[in-house]
């Protein structure tokens, strides 16, 4: 029996029924995933019963996988796994994973251990429909651009700090990375054009500090439009696979202090590519430990 498959919203997220994640899967069910990610762009699996291994193991089904993350030590016990933990940080801000790397992930995979009573959210947003929301004007300056990223401003960081969080920061930024990236990416799959921007962009190429914060507030505003933005709900044991090359997403605060806990895996991604055909740039540190890079695109 096929998958099956029902749209969230018309611009963003489905929920899809009927994956057997306890069986190998075959090539006709990866194609269906593969293309209700391509089409979706967030895919939503309910009831999964995942432990670490048997996430990894989904994960797999869709490229090689990086390890936790660049900087932060994995969850205890894995190598590919990042604890998402309302403790140690709250990623209340706007983001693309890792894109202060070259090679940031094509795709990540997070999975529900603990919820919160209310609140918790994970919004996800289509920079797909961002970019053909600008006017013509904004589109064509945005082909033109190149964007530095950098982990150097930590995106977990909140006013709330505890021994934790401070620690929590003080790993994240531990190793500096700088990647200068298109700040629109032609998907390598579908060929769309995306806005590829987010918490970790800093610095357009050739503007002030100020000028380019005022030209990524006007493009992150297109990309924030209630109309491009899925909202989800957690409830435990829950899969949500976003493409990680053309989504932002956002951990809503908004849950007291109830504890929350998700994990994430995340696949090996290529290098991005601008409308002008030329690939972004390591400037600072090197990442080949976290991930490999993705010469064919899948």
């Amino acid at each position: 029996m096929s998958p099956s498959i029902r749209k969230l919203t018309g611009r963003i997220g489905a929920v899809i029924e009927g994956v057997d994640f306890t069986a190998p899967p075959d090539a006709s069910t990866i194609t269906t995933l593969r293309h209700a990610l391509n089409e979706h762009k967030a895919i939503v699996f309910d009831r999964v019963r995942l432990d670490n291994a048997g996430q990894e193991r989904v994960a797999g089904w869709f490229g090689e996988l990086t390890t936790a993350h660049p900087n932060v030590p994995a969850a205890d016990g894995t190598t590919n796994v990042l604890a998402v933990d309302s403790a140690s940080s709250k990623s209340n801000v706007w983001h693309t994973d890792v894109t202060f790397v070259v090679n940031p992930p094509q795709l990540t995979t997070l999975r529900s251990l603990v919820t919160t009573p209310y609140g918790g959210e994970t919004l996800i947003a289509n920079a797909a429909a961002a970019y053909r929301d600008l006017p013509e004007p904004l589109r064509a300056l945005a082909d033109s651009l190149r964007v530095v990223h950098t982990n150097q401003y930590d995106y977990a960081r909140t006013s709330a700090t505890t021994a934790l969080r401070e620690e929590y920061d003080r790993v994240f930024v531990s190793t500096p990375y700088e990647t200068e990236h298109p700040v629109v990416r032609v998907h390598p799959l579908t060929g769309e054009r995306g806005l590829f921007i987010g918490g970790f962009a800093k610095r357009i190429v050739g503007l002030s500090s100020s000028e380019s914060a005022d030209l990524l507030r006007i493009f992150q505003s297109y990309v924030t439009r209630p109309e491009n933005i899925l909202r989800w709900t957690w409830s435990p044991g829950q899969l949500l696979v976003f493409d990680n090359r053309i989504t932002q997403h956002y951990a809503v605060d908004n849950y007291d202090d109830h504890p929350r806990r998700l994990n994430r895996v995340t696949v090996a991604g290529d290098v991005p590519v601008g409308v002008d055909g030329r690939s972004s740039e390591q400037l600072v540190g090197d990442a080949s430990h976290y991930s490999s890079v993705l010469e064919v695109a899948a």
